[in-house]
């Protein structure tokens, strides 16, 4: 079976996956855009992508199981013991489909990801 050609816009990305799942994409998408001042996004490895200044600064996709955030850095004191019981690999984090969604900690990533770009 092919691969599914790249999406052309984030819109068409979230399009995609099933209502539950596009609807928590989208509320990523949102989020990134309060949190971030000045943020732009596009597609890039064939995922929505958050940029700063046309970089890159956060990649999110959707799962089977899961919605995944990529790349996290570690960070200093509670916000990486926050995010520690979701992180899959050195740099990135699942967070399941099938427990409420951590908004909260996205927005906290997603701020001292934008601080460090700084």
């Amino acid at each position: 079976m092919p691969a599914a050609p790249t999406p052309a816009s984030v819109d068409e990305y979230i399009a995609r996956f099933p209502p539950e799942v596009a609807e928590i994409l989208e509320r990523i998408r949102r989020l990134a855009a309060d949190v971030v001042p000045g943020s732009g996004e596009t597609i890039s490895y064939q995922m929505p992508t958050v940029t700063i200044d046309g970089d890159a600064l956060l990649y999110y996709a959707g799962w089977a199981k899961h919605i995944g955030i990529y790349p996290i850095p570690r960070f200093d004191g509670p916000l990486e013991a926050e995010v520690a019981p979701y992180r899959a690999a050195k740099d990135s984090l699942r967070l399941p489909l099938n427990r409420p969604m951590p908004y909260d900690l996205i927005e906290r990533v997603l701020t001292a990801m934008a601080e460090r770009h700084d």
